[in-house]
């Protein structure tokens, strides 16, 4: 296959896991509006958002790191360099140690829930912390089936097999979507958490059948001396610090929020970090998921320019479209928070402290898309002690400025606490690839990212020029709304394009270059 040619491959594939990670992302829009137009950020939404958080933190910090960031180049490795059967031999017992300490792990959490809560909110009301516990009991499980579905998705990935753990996210949020038709009357917040874990459960289920196609057939396995769990284990302590970053980040911030407005800074920042995740998530995850097993290949076949060029194009690329990304919707979070969860039990203060966060959540896009990639480009490499060293400097940086910030800013000095952290975490880990010599992002490529972020801002300012005449000139209701927010969009896009083009950024120049390619 030539270059042009399996470019091509990789852009339809990374196309084609968008789209579909994007229909999973909007049902999960979907499923979080249905919460706040039912629950909005009372105190049932508060202790379900802890309860739901505290699992996921505890697997997101030990068990993810493990999967994504150790068993994929390690089982790459077997592929290339043993086969598959001795592949498919590791990645059994693999499976087996996560699914026994998952399951332990997921005992001692239903077994112990009330220090954990303790842990990551501070109510004022003693009933939601109560309800909190008992909701913290039911939806611990989610640690033992997320080890398992996302076993089985390495295993996927790494044979460059995208379709099923794309589906994901589309088939748990639908269970979820279907209860609050269905049951939520009913059951109410008990109920939801139930759904929830069903929907966990059916994630691991529907990686069976490709894997069946694959040849792969689970057999149990505890072999700790292999070559293959050694490197897991030697590799697992750096990687799991720098993986923690986000989940402990989230933790940290919950905490404080859960001490504003009563307890609905909590749900605020819950209900603004998913849409800021279906927002830069689906693009930047996306991308991470395609490339993350290419450069693990590439590290294992000793093709270190090829490494290099990936990770250089795959930045330039990602921030000439996140840039924009974060300067949209730092203009345009109100009607968006307004027209994805207004209505209902969301009224005008719910709406007003989610857009806050949203607005300075956006800040840190750049820096959460770069930190994805840079990451990626370690662990494919099996180097975890960069990565550590910048969790955990982020995870302080974090913790030290919410401490600082909350006070004053409320919600808005939560959500610019986690911006800083991610920028921190990103530069802390290109540094040393800039200092290595292996010039990630310099001269040209530097020159044009400082582009890219003044076309940004201009059309960012121009939007929300735009915003405050905009809506008197449409008809009210989600119709209004809805318009508002596509005109705002396209003409973002439009303006900041012109700007790319003016300002002569290459990568304005290459999609010129490529449309009028397919038209000839």
């Amino acid at each position: 296959m030539g270059v042009l040619e399996e470019k091509n491959s990789a852009a339809k594939t990374v196309s084609f896991v968008m789209v579909v990670t994007l229909i999973g992302k909007v049902l999960g829009l979907y499923r979080d509006r249905l919460l706040a137009v039912h629950y909005s950020t009372g105190p049932a939404a508060n202790a379900f958002f802890t309860a739901s958080r505290i699992p996921r933190v505890f697997f997101d910090a030990v068990f993810a790191s493990a999967i994504a960031a150790c068993f994929i180049p390690v089982f790459s490795e077997y592929l290339e360099k043993k086969g598959k059967k001795e592949a498919f031999r590791f990645a059994g017992s693999f499976i087996t140690i996560i699914a026994l300490l998952t399951g332990a792990l997921t005992l001692v959490g239903m077994a112990f829930p009330q220090p954990l809560v303790a842990l990551f909110a501070d109510y004022s009301d003693p009933q939601t912390t109560a309800l909190a516990v008992s909701l913290t009991r039911v939806m611990f499980p989610t640690v033992l089936f997320s080890g398992i579905a996302f076993s089985l998705v390495g295993v996927l990935q790494a044979q460059d097999h995208f379709t099923a753990p794309a589906l994901m996210s589309a088939v748990s949020n639908l269970v979820i979507i279907l209860y609050f038709f269905t049951l939520d009357a009913r059951l109410g917040i008990f109920g939801l958490a139930g759904a929830y874990l069903l929907g966990w459960l059916l994630q691991g289920v529907i990686q069976v059948p490709p894997l069946a196609r694959l040849g792969f057939g689970y057999r149990p396995g505890l072999d700790f001396r292999s070559e293959g769990m050694k490197k897991v284990l030697a590799l697992m302590g750096p990687v799991m610090v720098s993986t923690w970053v986000q989940p402990i980040n989230q933790a940290i911030n919950g905490r404080f929020g859960s001490r504003l407005y009563g307890g609905a800074g909590m749900s605020a920042l819950e209900y603004a970090s998913n849409l800021y995740l279906v927002i830069a998530g689906t693009f930047i995850l996306s991308v991470t998921n395609v490339i993350f097993p290419k450069l693990s290949r590439l590290t294992a076949g000793g093709k270190e320019g090829e490494f290099q060029e990936t990770i250089r194009q795959t930045l330039r690329i990602c921030l000439f479209l996140v840039l924009p990304m974060s300067a949209g919707l730092m203009a345009v979070a109100r009607p968006l928070i307004s027209l994805i969860y207004g209505g209902g039990e969301f009224d005008a203060f719910s709406a007003g402290i989610t857009s806050t966060a949203l607005s300075w959540m956006a800040l840190g896009m750049a820096g959460y898309a770069v930190q994805n990639i840079l990451s990626r480009a370690y662990f494919a490499r099996q180097q975890g002690r960069v990565p550590l060293v910048a969790g955990g400097v982020s995870i302080l940086v974090n913790a030290v400025l919410c401490q600082l910030m909350t006070g004053r800013f409320l919600v808005a000095g939560l959500a610019l606490s986690s911006a800083v952290s991610a920028t921190v975490y990103a530069l802390l880990l290109l540094l040393p690839l800039q200092r290595g010599g292996e010039k990630i992002l310099e001269g040209s490529a530097l020159l044009d990212m400082v582009k890219m972020l003044l076309a940004a801002a201009v059309m960012g300012a121009c939007v929300w020029s735009v915003l405050g005449v905009l809506p008197a000139l449409l008809p009210g209701g989600k119709l209004g709304e809805l318009l508002c927010l596509g005109l705002c969009a396209g003409l973002g896009a439009a303006l900041y394009f012109l700007l790319a083009l003016l300002l002569r950024v290459d990568e304005a120049k290459l999609v010129v270059s490529l449309v009028r390619r397919k038209s000839q």
